[in-house]
């Protein structure tokens, strides 16, 4: 082997390895990359960058020294067996992720905000049929998770003149967002908003508290998007609110089951927006930076930035 910074293994289904090894190589010429189908010695192995490996991935690498999560959610890496204790891991905040995610974010609020499944439905049809816009200060957009995603998708909504609320589990403060905190008061957020934007983090204290008796909280005819996680919500009962009208329309960008079963009555309502799992995702060229500078951390026996906190999920 030979280099100063020892290996790097990869895994992903989804993410092109060449593309993020190129990235990285140009940041750590020093670093072997390597795919984790043509790892020849475990024991060489000092970083791990994976998004949904296999059971047992982690377990026969004696010198792992940092564990990287190859996008913002690290609900399915905490709860794995494999992981050696005292390994930190890390996640991916790329100023690009928050970007990309906040454009999802407004484009979703936005295309409900001027009814725009309404018109869809009515060019399907061959009808001219008129809708009155409302001003974006009348239309009120609560988000749910004020992490970095989160924060910035609500800075974003703000700056277009939507009134604004955010919520999250601990305190916290944006500009021109009216922010509020524990589960004392997301139920009283639920009631005033017109659009509800999931991006909580999946944890045990969130995962199905979108059950049929919080959903039902929403407003009559409330828009409902989802980019966060699909464990989040009892998907039945957003299908029942959803074909009742109770809840109005919805954009969906993530399900209990991914992919989505073709059987799913989902994909056949016109008012539900439907994408598979893209609203933020990690860009090589620019996350690469951030995890070159994390190497070299952990090579110098420093602690890595942007660890997480196992014992709460994220």
């Amino acid at each position: 082997m030979g280099t100063s910074l020892g290996t790097l293994v990869f895994y992903s289904d989804f993410d092109d390895f060449d593309t993020w090894k190129h990235a990285l190589q140009a940041q750590l010429p020093d670093l072997e990359v390597v795919h984790s189908s043509a790892v020849e010695r475990l024991q060489d192995v000092h970083y791990a960058m994976a998004w949904k490996p296999p059971e047992g991935f982690f377990r026969q690498m004696p010198n792992l020294r940092l564990i990287v999560n190859l996008g913002a959610g690290v609900d399915a890496l905490v709860a794995r067996k494999d992981l050696p204790p005292d390994v930190p891991i890390t996640r991916i905040t790329d100023p690009q992720m928050s970007r990309m995610m906040a454009g999802y974010v407004l484009f979703a609020v936005l295309r409900h905000a001027r009814d725009i499944p309404y018109f869809e439905q009515a060019q399907r049809r061959g009808a001219w049929t008129y809708r009155h816009p409302r001003a974006p200060d009348e239309t009120t957009a609560a988000v749910l998770g004020l992490g970095q995603l989160g924060a910035t998708a609500a800075h974003e909504l703000q700056r277009q003149g939507f009134r604004t609320l955010g919520w999250s589990r601990s305190p916290r403060q944006i500009e021109g967002v009216a922010c509020f905190s524990g589960m004392e008061t997301l139920d009283a957020v639920l009631g005033q908003a017109d659009i509800v934007v999931l991006m909580l983090p999946l944890t045990p204290q969130t995962q199905n508290l979108f059950d049929r008796a919080r959903l039902e909280r929403l407003r009559p005819g409330a828009a409902f998007v989802n980019v966060a996680r699909g464990a989040l919500v009892d998907q039945a009962a957003l299908t029942a609110l959803l074909q009742s009208g109770h809840i109005g329309s919805a954009t969906l960008d993530v399900f209990e089951r991914e992919p989505l079963p073709a059987t799913d009555p989902l994909w056949g309502m016109p008012h539900v927006l439907i994408t598979p799992h893209l609203a933020s995702v990690a860009i090589p060229s620019s996350s690469a930076r951030q995890i070159a500078a994390n190497i070299l951390r952990v090579a110098a026996g420093e602690p890595p930035d942007n660890r997480i906190d196992r014992s709460r999920g994220y």
